[in-house]
C-alpha cells in the first residue's frame, strides 16, 4: 500500500544513521493507535441493523436457507470468507460455507453493472469447514478447509467449473490465502494456537498442481527478520507441517491475510494482533496489537478476516468484540467503520471490495439467531476512499 509504505520509508530515511540491529527493529515497530475515523463516527443502526458513518447505506443480498432474490438458488449456511471478482461489466462475490462433516463448500452471487443479482450458484460441495481463502490473479477462489488435514480447493466463480483440490499446498488447518504476483507465491495462514505462516511456490505460476511449500522461520519477538524453509512432508502425517521445521515461527491462531505492494498483513485471533510482513526485505513487525493501543480501550478485538481498499486502508472484521469492521489507515489510526446490532453470538466474515472500490461485501455468519442457518450477507455502498 503506497501511502503506508511511504510513511515507513520516511521514518527509516530520517533515522537510518541512528539505528542498527535490534534497535532498528524497535524503531520500525509502530502499531496502530486510536484516532478519528476518516469517515466520522457511527450513526444509529439502519433498518438492517447496521451502524454506518454518514453517507453509507447497507443492503441485504442473501440470507442462509432462503432463496436468493431473482434466482432459484438457496443461499448456503454459515457464510464465511469471501472475495469479489470482475465479470464482464459486473462482478461476482464468492462465499465459503463453514459447515463441517462434508456439508461445506462455496457459493457465488453474480451481479450486473448496476448491482442487480443475475444468478447464484454452488461451485463447491461436500467439503468441510470452509473458513477463509483467497483470490488468485487468474480469477479463481482458493477455498480453505479449517480441519487438521484440511486442503485448499481451487474453485471457478466465473464458470462454475468443477473445483479441484490442491494437495501440494499442504494438509493442515488452513485458514486464509493471499496471492503475491511479484514473487509468484501464495501466502497461507494456519488456525492453530501454535500455527505457522506459509508460502506456496508453484512450479508454474498460474498452476497450483505442483510446487514447494515453505514455512516462515524467525525469532520469538514481534519484529525482526525472517527466512523461508521447505516443509519436508506436505501431507502433514504423521508429523504436522507446523512441527517439521526447527525454528519455524509459531503464531497464536492465524486468520485472514491480505497482500498489496510488497507487504502481507495477517491477523492472529489468540492475541488480537495484525502482523505486517515486508516480503521484499524479509522483515516483520506489528501493525496492530490491542494491548498496545492508546488512548483509551482498543476498538478492535477478536480480529479475524482482513482485506484492503484501493486507497490503502485495511478493513479488519471481528469475531466477537462489538461485531465491528474496523479500519486501520495508512497513517496507523484504528477506528470502527461499521457495527452490527443484535448479532451478539455471530461473527463478521468475508469482507471484500468490488474492483472499483465502491461496494463492500461481508456476512454475519450466524446473524441474529445464533444458528448457521441464520447467516446474512450484506453489501455496503458509499463514499469509500479510492
Amino acid at each position: 500500500m503506497e501511502r503506508r509504505t511511504f510513511l515507513r520509508s520516511a521514518v527509516a530515511g530520517a533515522g537510518v544513521l541512528a539505528f542498527s540491529g535490534a534497535m532498528w527493529d524497535t524503531a520500525l515497530a509502530a502499531p496502530a493507535q486510536n484516532g478519528p475515523s476518516p469517515y466520522g463516527s457511527l450513526l444509529s443502526a439502519d433498518a438492517n441493523g447496521v451502524m454506518l458513518p454518514s453517507g453509507f447505506t447497507s443492503r441485504i443480498v442473501a440470507r442462509s436457507s432462503q432463496v436468493v432474490s431473482g434466482t432459484s438458488y438457496t443461499w448456503h449456511n454459515a457464510p464465511d470468507g469471501g472475495a469479489v471478482f470482475p465479470n464482464g461489466t459486473g462482478w461476482i462475490y464468492a462465499s465459503n460455507s463453514e459447515v463441517g462433516s462434508g456439508g461445506g463448500g462455496v457459493s457465488v452471487l453474480r451481479f450486473n453493472s448496476s448491482g442487480t443479482i443475475i444468478s447464484a450458484q454452488r461451485i463447491l460441495s461436500n467439503t468441510s469447514s470452509n473458513c477463509a481463502g483467497g483470490a488468485t490473479p487468474w480469477g479463481t477462489w482458493l477455498s480453505c478447509e479449517e480441519t487438521s488435514t484440511g486442503q485448499v480447493w481451487e474453485t471457478y466463480p466465473a464458470t462454475g467449473a468443477s473445483a479441484v483440490s490442491r494437495p501440494a499446498m499442504g494438509r493442515f488447518k488452513h485458514e486464509a490465502a493471499a496471492a503475491d504476483p511479484v514473487r509468484q507465491v501464495i501466502y497461507l495462514t494456519e488456525d492453530q494456537t501454535d500455527g505457522c505462516f506459509y508460502r506456496f511456490r508453484p512450479t508454474t505460476w498460474g498452476n497450483l498442481s505442483a510446487g514447494t511449500l515453505e514455512v516462515l522461520v524467525a525469532g520469538s519477538g514481534t519484529s525482526g527478520t525472517f527466512t523461508w524453509q521447505t516443509v519436508p512432508d506436505v501431507d502433514g502425517s504423521p508429523t504436522a507441517t507446523r512441527n517439521q521445521v526447527s525454528g519455524a515461527k509459531h503464531f497464536n491462531g492465524g486468520e485472514g491475510v491480505h497482500y498489496a505492494n510488497n507487504t502481507a498483513w495477517f491477523t492472529t485471533k489468540g492475541d488480537n494482533r495484525v502482523w505486517e510482513l515486508h516480503v521484499d526485505t524479509n522483515t516483520f513487525e506489528l501493525a496492530y496489537d490491542d494491548s498496545l493501543v492508546s488512548p483509551g480501550s482498543a476498538p478492535l478485538t477478536g480480529v479475524d478476516n482482513i482485506t484492503g481498499s484501493t486507497y490503502g486502508d485495511l478493513y479488519v472484521a471481528e469475531d466477537g468484540g462489538n461485531l465491528e469492521i474496523c479500519i486501520i489507515t495508512p497513517d496507523d489510526i484504528v477506528a470502527p467503520f461499521l457495527r452490527l446490532v443484535g448479532h451478539n453470538s455471530s461473527e463478521i466474515t468475508g469482507p471484500a471490495f468490488t474492483p472499483n472500490g465502491q461496494r463492500l461485501y461481508f456476512s454475519s455468519q450466524r446473524g441474529t439467531t445464533d444458528s448457521a442457518s441464520g447467516g446474512i450477507t450484506f453489501e455496503i455502498t458509499g463514499p469509500f476512499r479510492t
